[in-house]
């Protein structure tokens, strides 16, 4: 077996892709890879195959941002049917159940969505990336198991109706706007409201344009942000400082805290709560950092490439 050949050396940063339907989120990760001649790459949390629109790549040493970039709020944009319920609570799961809707008023309809918002318990699609056990909960159902998972807090900030329409008599389609909480399952708010409206409902669009500080504005498909990497700057890249000062708050270093951190020592605090990124007089991430009363430690180290 021949060994693996040496990543190649490409500078650290996020890629910010615009992924196109019928991919899964490993399959993104794999066309980076193979763009850049890189293995490390990672991403900060998943998108549906049905899904389009953003998903943060970590290249390199970036992938020890992307734990804090992924829990950041985000939006989407998603078409919920109403009437249907299917086995994954979007389009492409098999049908459960059908029930008309034509006895439902478009008032009835905005009151269930304008209750799957604030502060929830949402029991998350059994069709999901949870794990149960060590393993995926679309694993088991797959493999022909039953899978109750436990409902989690999440919370809806805004959920704003733009448009209802019936494409069928016994049906009605609704297209919203979700500003929520990571962890947040969208096909959830479909099937709770329609459970709530005693239908039934699913997903048959979903497209998330932010996730905390980035936009589906910024991105691109993955090979051209792969490409603004390669020629140092362009669409779709943020290079490493630049994406850490974007996520968090800036601690400008002097020389000398610059190379304590990167011995892993401890520099006197700010008082300022939360993780910081700490960036050398050179403009170099060197680490996050966070105090721990009158010290300000390493939380996640960035050594120079």
């Amino acid at each position: 077996m021949s060994p693996k050949r040496p990543d190649a050396d490409v500078p650290p940063g996020l890629l910010l892709v615009d992924k196109a339907g019928g991919m899964t989120s490993h399959d993104v990760v794999a066309r980076a890879r193979r763009a850049l001649s890189v293995r490390k790459v990672g991403h900060a949390g998943t998108l549906d195959p049905m899904a389009t629109g953003l998903l943060v790549l970590g290249v390199g040493s970036a992938t020890r941002l992307l734990g804090h970039v992924g829990g950041h709020d985000k939006t989407y944009e998603a078409t919920i049917r109403l009437g249907q319920a299917t086995v994954t609570d979007d389009r492409e799961g098999e049908l459960l159940s059908t029930a008309s809707t034509a006895h439902l008023d478009d008032d009835a309809v905005r009151a269930a969505l304008a209750a799957q918002t604030g502060p929830l318990q949402q029991v998350p699609s059994a069709v999901s990336a949870v794990k149960v056990d060590g393993r995926r909960s679309y694993d088991r159902v797959r493999a022909g198991e039953t899978v109750e998972l436990a409902a989690r807090p999440v919370t809806v900030h805004r959920l704003e109706v733009h448009d209802l329409r019936r494409p069928e008599p016994d049906l009605v389609d609704v297209d919203v706007t979700v500003e929520c909480t990571a962890g947040t399952y969208i096909r959830a708010i479909a099937r709770d409201a329609g459970t709530a409206l005693g239908v039934g409902g699913h997903l048959t669009a979903l497209r998330r344009t932010a996730s905390g500080p980035f936009t589906v504005a910024q991105a691109g498909p993955v090979e051209d942000s792969a490409a603004s990497l390669l020629a140092g700057g362009g669409p779709g890249f943020l290079g490493l400082t630049h994406a850490a000062r974007l996520v968090f708050p800036e601690r400008v270093l002097t020389a000398e805290e610059a190379t304590a951190l990167g011995y892993g020592q401890r520099i006197p605090s700010t008082g300022a709560g939360g993780l910081h990124a700490a960036v050398d007089p050179d403009g170099r991430l060197v680490a996050l950092v966070e105090d721990a009363g009158r010290s300000a430690k390493v939380t996640v180290g960035f050594p120079p490439a």
